[in-house]
C-alpha cells in the first residue's frame, strides 16, 4: 500500500484551505512552494482546494501560509475536527452567480446587435459603437473582474495560470475591438466574430470578449455547484457531530455545555432523536440506535448497559448515559473524515504527470499564441484574421480539465464509499483492485460472526434447562451462547450454587440440588463418568463439523450434548458469489482447526481452504500466492490479520475490528456485512474506469483543439464554449458516480 506523502513528516499533520486556485497548474505551483521547505511533504488538491501537508515541529502553520500567500494565493489553516466550513465556499459560489446573470443579460443584446450591425449597415445609427461598448464594458470589466485580479494578482508573483490565458483573451479581444471601431469609417461594413464566420465578413471581437466571460463564468459556476456536490457526503458525515452535548454532574445534574468541554470518562445523557456525541459505552439505559449514516446499515441495533456504541450515530427509542470513550479528534467519526480528506489528497501517477503538464502548459500556450499570430501574419493574413486566431489559442487551452480527472472523481466515489460503509484510503487502493485476482478470507470476525452460539442440542429440553442455569454464572464464551439459549426457551431459569469453573476444562455446579458438570469429554473422564457410545458418535460427528462438543452431565451420567460453534455471516455466501461473478478466486485462511475452516468453507462456497497457520504463516502464504502470479486481496478483521494484510496486494478490513488490522488495510469496511466485500471491489473499478475516461477525454481535448485553434478552425466563442464544456464535462462524468449502487 503507497502511504501518501505527508507520513514522511510524521511529527504534525498539518491542512490548509488554500484560496485563488484556477487551475491544475495553481496547485501544482503551490505544492513546489510548499515542498521547498525543509521538512515539509506536501499535496494540494485542487477539487477540495486543500493543501495536506506532513511537517516537522519547527514549522508552523502560520509560516506555510505566508509562503503561500507570498506566491499569489490565500491560505488559512485548517483544524484537525470532523468539522468542514462551507461559507467561504458558499458566497465565492454567490458571487460567480450574480457576475453571470449580468454577464448573460447583457450579452444577448450584445450578441444580436453585433449580427444585425454587421449584416445589415442600414440599421447602423450614430452612435452604434457607443450602444455596443456600453453593452460589452460591464461584461468584460465587472463580471470578469475575478479573472482580472487574479490575472494580475499572478503576474505580480510571477506566477501564469488559468486566469492569465483567458484575462489576456478578452483584454485582446476588447482592445482590438475599440481599435477596430474607433478607425474604421462609418461606411465600413463591421462583423462580429459570430458573423464573421457565418458570413465572412470583417471582424471585431467584443461579443467574443463578451461571449468567453460568459462561458467562462458559467463552466465556473456550474463546476462549483457540481463540486459542492461531490463533497456533499463528506460534509454530511461533519454534520453528524454535535455542537453541544448534555452532561451528568457529579451531583447528578444535567447541563447542557458546548462539545469541545466533554472529557474521555465523563457521563452524557443521549435521549430519543438525539445524536450520540462522543464515542462511548452505554452505563444505564437502553435504546435502539440507528448507525445508517456511520455504516450504512438499516437496521437499528440495540443498546445497553456495556454496550459500545459510536459518535454520530442516533439513539431512536430509550434514554441512554453513556460514558465517553473518545471525543473530539480521537473519536471514530473524526478517524473516518480524515481517512476520506487523506484519500482525496493522494494522488495517482496519471494526476502527477497531468499536474506537472500543467505546471508548464500555461507559458507554453501564451509562446504559442504568439507564434501562431505572427505566423498568421507572416503568411499574408490581415490583422484581424491573425489576432482572432491568437485569441482562440489562448481561450481554448484550458489545463482545468486535467486537474479535475482524478479528484473529482475520487472525491465522489469516497463520499459515496462513506454513505455506504466503505472507506477507501487512497488512490493505490483503485489501482490495485483493477488487478485483482483472488480474495483471501479470514474466518473468525469476517466470514462467522466471531460470537459462539448454539448449533444443536441432543438430550431434550432437561438438558438445555439444567446446563443454562449452570452456565448463567460463567463468563466464557460458550457458557455465554449456552445460557443465552437456554433462556430464549426457559426465561426462568434455575438458580446455580457452587459453581466452580474448571479452566480448559468446563465447569460444575449445583442446580435444583443436583451435580452438574458442562463442559469437554475430558473433563467427564476426568471425574470418572462413562460416556455412552451414541453420545461419543455424536461427539464425533459435531467436531467433524467444526463445531465445539460440551457433554452435560448430571449425578454422575452424561444426559445430552450441546454443539457450539461460531454462526456464519448472513449473507456470507451470497457475497462469495458476487465474488466469483466478478471472476475472482477465493480462499479461506485461518487459523482454527481444519474441521471447522472446511465446515464453514463448504457453507459459503469456497473452494480453497488453508487452516491452522499461524498470524506469520498467514503472511507467507499470501506472498507465496503473489509468488505464483496471483495478484491478492486479502479480507480481515484481527490483530492476527495485520501482516496478510500489508503483505497482500489490497488489503480490505472489517472497520469493527483491531485498529492493527484497519492500519494495515487499503479499504475499511464499516458496514458489519460481507457483502461490502463486493461492494468495495465494484466501488473501486468503477472509480478507476471514472478516473482513466476522464484523464482520456482531459488529454484529447487539448490535443485535439490546440491544433485546430492554431489552424484557425475554431472561432474564439466556440473555443470559450468548448473551453468551458471541457471542465463541466468531467465533473459530470464524476458525478455519476454519486448514483453508484452495489
Amino acid at each position: 500500500m503507497n502511504a501518501p506523502a505527508t507520513t514522511s513528516f510524521p511529527a504534525q499533520r498539518i491542512r490548509l484551505a488554500i484560496s485563488g486556485m484556477s487551475c491544475a497548474g495553481c496547485s501544482a505551483r503551490v505544492e513546489r512552494t510548499l515542498n521547498k521547505l525543509d521538512g515539509v511533504a506536501a499535496t494540494v488538491n485542487f477539487a477540495t482546494g486543500v493543501a495536506t501537508i506532513g511537517a516537522h515541529t519547527a514549522i508552523s502553520p502560520d509560516m506555510l501560509c505566508d509562503r503561500i500567500i507570498d506566491a499569489g494565493y490565500g491560505a488559512t489553516p485548517l483544524l484537525d475536527t470532523p468539522t468542514i466550513d462551507t461559507a467561504p465556499e458558499d458566497r465565492a459560489t454567490r458571487d460567480l452567480f450574480q457576475r453571470l446573470v449580468v454577464a448573460v443579460v447583457l450579452f444577448v443584446p450584445l450578441a444580436d446587435l453585433s449580427v444585425v450591425f454587421a449584416t445589415v449597415p442600414g440599421t447602423r445609427f450614430g452612435g452604434w459603437q457607443l450602444v455596443l461598448l456600453t453593452l460589452a464594458l460591464p461584461i468584460v470589466v465587472w463580471s470578469a473582474a475575478p479573472l482580472h485580479r487574479r490575472a494580475v494578482s499572478g503576474l505580480r508573483t510571477g506566477v501564469v495560470g488559468m486566469e492569465t490565458l483567458v484575462s489576456l483573451g478578452i483584454t485582446a479581444a476588447t482592445l482590438w475591438s475599440m481599435v477596430t471601431l474607433a478607425h474604421r469609417p462609418a461606411a465600413h461594413p463591421v462583423a462580429s466574430g459570430l458573423a464573421a464566420a457565418i458570413f465572412g465578413a470583417d471582424s471585431i471581437y467584443l461579443e467574443v470578449a463578451g461571449g468567453v466571460t460568459v462561458f467562462v463564468l458559467a463552466g465556473r459556476y456550474f463546476e462549483a455547484k457540481a463540486r459542492s456536490r461531490a463533497g456533499g457526503a463528506l460534509r454530511a458525515l461533519a454534520a453528524l457531530s454535535t455542537k453541544d452535548v448534555t452532561v451528568l454532574t457529579a451531583a447528578g445534574d444535567e447541563i447542557v455545555v458546548p462539545i469541545a468541554e466533554l472529557g474521555v470518562g465523563r457521563r452524557f445523557v443521549v435521549r430519543p432523536g438525539e445524536t450520540i456525541a462522543a464515542d462511548g459505552r452505554v452505563v444505564d439505559g437502553h435504546s435502539s440506535v440507528d448507525a445508517a449514516a456511520m455504516t450504512g446499515e438499516s437496521v437499528p441495533i440495540e443498546a445497553g448497559p456495556g454496550t459500545e456504541v459510536t459518535g454520530g450515530t442516533v439513539a431512536l427509542t430509550g434514554r441512554l448515559i453513556v460514558e465517553a470513550t473518545a471525543v473530539g479528534s480521537r473519536t471514530r467519526l473524526a478517524a473516518m473524515i480524515r481517512l476520506v480528506e487523506d484519500a482525496q489528497a493522494e494522488k495517482a501517477g496519471l494526476q502527477r504527470l497531468a499536474d506537472r503538464i500543467a505546471g508548464v502548459f500555461v507559458p507554453v500556450v501564451l509562446a504559442l499564441a504568439t507564434l501562431t499570430s505572427a505566423g498568421w501574419l507572416l503568411g499574408g493574413a490581415d490583422p484581424d484574421r491573425a489576432i482572432g486566431v491568437a485569441v482562440a489559442v489562448l481561450v481554448i487551452a484550458c489545463p482545468c480539465a486535467l486537474g479535475l480527472a482524478t479528484p473529482t472523481a475520487l472525491m465522489v466515489a469516497s463520499g459515496r464509499g462513506a454513505q455506504l460503509g466503505i472507506f477507501i484510503k487512497g488512490q493505490q487502493a483503485l489501482e490495485t483492485s483493477r488487478d485483482i485476482d483472488t480474495v483471501v478470507f479470514d474466518k473468525t470476525g469476517t466470514l462467522t460472526t466471531g460470537v459462539m452460539t448454539v448449533a444443536t442440542v441432543h438430550g431434550g429440553e432437561d438438558v438445555v434447562r439444567l446446563a443454562g442455569g449452570m452456565e448463567a454464572a460463567s463468563e466464557h464464551a460458550i457458557g455465554v451462547a449456552i445460557s443465552a439459549w437456554a433462556r430464549e426457551r426457559h426465561p426462568a431459569l434455575p438458580a446455580v450454587s457452587g459453581f466452580t469453573a474448571l479452566p480448559g476444562l468446563g465447569a460444575r455446579g449445583l442446580v435444583e440440588g443436583r451435580e452438574v458438570l458442562v463442559g469437554r469429554p475430558a473433563l467427564l473422564a476426568a471425574e470418572g463418568i462413562e460416556i455412552p457410545e451414541d453420545l461419543r458418535r455424536v461427539v464425533d460427528t459435531e467436531q467433524r463439523l467444526g463445531r465445539t462438543a460440551v457433554v452435560v452431565g448430571v449425578d454422575g451420567h452424561a444426559r445430552g450434548i450441546v454443539a457450539v460453534a461460531d454462526a456464519v455471516r448472513p449473507g456470507a455466501a451470497a457475497a462469495v458469489e458476487r465474488l466469483h461473478r466478478l471472476g475472482l478466486r477465493t480462499m479461506l485462511l485461518t487459523g482454527d482447526n481444519a474441521c471447522a475452516a472446511r465446515t464453514v468453507a463448504d457453507e459459503i462456497g469456497v473452494a480453497e481452504v488453508v487452516a491452522e497457520v499461524l498470524p506469520a504463516d498467514k503472511a507467507r502464504v499470501i506472498r507465496d500466492l503473489q509468488r505464483s502470479g496471483r495478484r491478492v486481496a486479502m479480507v480481515g478483521d484481527g490483530i492476527n490479520d495485520g501482516p496478510a494484510l500489508a503483505t497482500a496486494d489490497l488489503g480490505l478490513a472489517i472497520g469493527r475490528g483491531t485498529d492493527v488490522a484497519i492500519g494495515a488495510a487499503d479499504i475499511i469496511l464499516v458496514r458489519d456485512d460481507p457483502a461490502a466485500i463486493p461492494d468495495a471491489i465494484t466501488l473501486a473499478r468503477a472509480t478507476l474506469r471514472t478516473i482513466r475516461g476522464n484523464m482520456v477525454w482531459a488529454f484529447g481535448y487539448n490535443l485535439a483543439a490546440l491544433p485546430a485553434a492554431m489552424a484557425g478552425l475554431l472561432n474564439p466563442l466556440l473555443a470559450g464554449a468548448a473551453m468551458a464544456f471541457s471542465s463541466f464535462f468531467v465533473v459530470w462524468n464524476s458525478l455519476r458516480l454519486r448514483d453508484f449502487r452495489p
